[in-house]
């Protein structure tokens, strides 16, 4: 199955858009209106520029088809590539809890919206009910697959959206008070800081929608890709802003950080929160997915030292030889799973998946985010690390590096828009680094929530 502009664009737009929309008014309720939307163009402007050069990168390795943020270690620092890996693993696999999660504390508010009780506002087993319907979608293998349940869920994002702007445009909630320009203070705008920063948080799924792409009468590759993180970066930006404003001057500076909740009891307030359910449980997939490939590359990682270490005269290149021989060739993932090679023709770094792998894998990551899920109520501030390392690391810090590193022709002088790239993926680094200690900082002093 090949992946087009149409269902690599759905697919982004699925993994931007979360639970995080829900929490745009009271972004701009902490930065004002002119400011707090800066804000928010910013961050999509910075997180697009980090999708830009990950396409950049993915074109001079000269591996497209294959290409993943562990072959690129390989080529930088190959010693940090199983803690990159690992940093991306512990951050989806968190989200896909927290997406869990969310599903445990609405579904039992919905349904005593119809007068359950008992069982039936049990919050494990509506968790329990949607990871059954999550199962067989978290074991598809190409992240192409998912874009029916992507388009569901978007219907979902537009319904919210519907909803908001109902109750914006109702007269009974005219006249509230609102701070227009913006910033309130250091400290409000620090809080808010790390929703507004990570709503565009989608790059780890943006090698895999590379490597499905194939060229066609829309263009190369590297075309196609732009077209896809235009289109999904402006959508996206949109229902943030829309959401954002609109909620905010429904209900002024009583807004909290889930505008849903705001809404008085009544059928299309309690279909909107069912559609967030629909939504994050048909984005869990999307976070598996990049999981899976993450832990699949740290565990290579593992047992190619403790081959290194019982056979300390045996070549690495030897060791790789015996992982490819070994790949079940009845399979082969667009997961960035195998590696690539740099423009002086060094060998390739493949990074096998045996079928075996996939469901082990895939079975361990579903069976640990279920029994986490049930055991805890809330990740909140567990997330807000993770989001502030994790996230930071994949959206601006690595794709910063890598561009800086990586493009840089050997048997020409660099063009200028290469130049501009290379040091622009170094500013996006520093940008990278300063959000995360900012983010990092406001989450242990200010108690801000990712």
């Amino acid at each position: 199955m090949v992946a087009t502009i149409r269902s690599g664009s759905i697919n982004l737009l699925n993994t931007i858009i979360g639970a995080g929309i829900l929490a745009m008014p009271f972004g701009l309720k902490s930065n004002g209106i002119v400011f707090g939307s800066f804000l928010i163009i910013w961050s999509g402007l910075t997180s697009s520029f980090g999708l830009y050069l990950q396409t950049k990168v993915s074109k001079y390795t000269d591996q497209q088809d294959a290409v993943s943020f562990f072959s690129l270690s390989q080529l930088t620092y190959p010693s940090l590539s199983v803690v990159f890996d690992a940093a991306i693993a512990i951050k989806c696999f968190g989200v896909g809890v927290s997406y869990l999660v969310i599903i445990g504390d609405l579904m039992p508010q919905i349904m005593s919206v119809f007068q359950f009780e008992g069982l039936w506002i049990s919050r494990n087993l509506w968790i329990s009910v949607f990871f059954l319907g999550i199962i067989p979608l978290s074991y598809l293998r190409k992240l192409d697959s998912l874009k029916y349940t992507s388009i569901v869920a978007l219907i979902s994002v537009v319904y919210l959206i519907v909803i908001v702007l109902m109750h914006f445009f109702d007269d009974s909630h005219q006249g509230v008070e609102v701070d227009f320009w913006g910033p309130i203070s250091i400290q409000s705008t620090l809080k808010s800081f790390p929703i507004l920063v990570f709503a565009y948080t989608c790059h780890q799924n943006m090698f895999a929608i590379i490597n499905e792409l194939r060229p066609t009468e829309s263009g190369s590759k590297t075309r196609q890709s732009n077209i896809i993180i235009r289109t999904a970066i402006s959508i996206a930006c949109a229902c943030y802003l829309t959401v954002g404003i609109a909620g905010y001057f429904t209900f002024g500076k009583a807004v909290n950080g889930n505008i849903i909740s705001m809404y008085p009891q009544s059928i299309s307030s309690t279909i909107g929160r069912l559609c967030i359910v629909v939504m994050v449980a048909l984005s869990y997939p999307l976070q598996c997915h990049p999981c899976r490939g993450s832990l699949n590359h740290v565990i290579f990682f593992i047992r190619e030292k403790v081959k290194n270490y019982k056979q300390p005269n045996t070549e690495t290149e030897n060791l790789m030889n015996d992982a490819e021989e070994s790949f079940d060739e009845s399979f082969i993932s667009t997961t960035p799973m195998e590696g690539s090679h740099d423009t002086d023709g060094h060998d390739p770094i493949v990074v096998p998946l045996t079928s075996k792998d996939f469901y082990m894998i895939t079975t361990g990551i579903l069976v640990a985010s279920y029994l986490l899920a049930i055991t805890v109520t809330s990740l909140e501030h567990v997330l807000a690390f993770v989001g502030s390392t994790g996230s930071t690391s994949i959206s601006f810090i690595l794709p910063g590096l890598f561009g800086y590193l990586l493009i840089i022709p050997k048997d020409r002088k660099p063009t200028t828009l290469e130049l501009l790239c290379r040091y622009g993926g170094l500013a996006l680094c520093i940008w990278g680094v300063l959000v995360m200690i900012v983010c990092l900082s406001a989450t242990i002093f200010l108690g801000a929530t990712h």
